[in-house]
């Protein structure tokens, strides 16, 4: 049995915190890829030119951002669980909530940018499965 299920006006409620929540995480994950990337074309170089000169400084602040920006997307999914939400996909900002429909579990779903809960599909539908409400 799950701690609770949730109604569509309870999730609605959320929506503005999940938006912040989700912009913070969503920005974070730009920002670490963009210095994994900057790492990556960065070892590259170093690779084919048999070794080389590497700019201690800023590959370093690179590793930081990409440190920093793991830290911060870890927070905010931490931050809707703990709000009773089950983050399923960053790149489209999907976030479900457990929902009891006609006696069976289903999953409220809430898209990044949509401003109601207008949504819900099974438990082993996912995404290409929405129905409307």
């Amino acid at each position: 049995m799950p701690e609770r299920y949730f109604e569509p006006a309870e999730v609605e409620r959320l929506i503005p915190r999940l938006t912040r929540i989700m912009e913070r995480v969503r920005a974070a994950q730009a920002a670490g890829l963009e210095a994994r990337e900057a790492l990556a074309a960065e070892q590259k170089r170093i690779t084919l030119a048999g070794g080389g000169v590497v700019d201690q400084a800023a590959w370093k602040a690179r590793a930081e951002v990409l440190e920093r920006s793991a830290r911060d997307m870890q927070s905010g999914l931490e931050e809707i669980q703990k709000l009773g939400g089950v983050t399923k996909d960053l790149g489209l900002g999907l976030v479900d909530f457990l929902h009891l429909r006609g006696g069976r579990e289903v999953n409220l779903c809430w898209r990044f940018g949509e401003e109601r809960i207008t949504h819900w599909h099974g438990l082993d539908e996912g995404y290409a499965g929405r129905k409307p409400l």
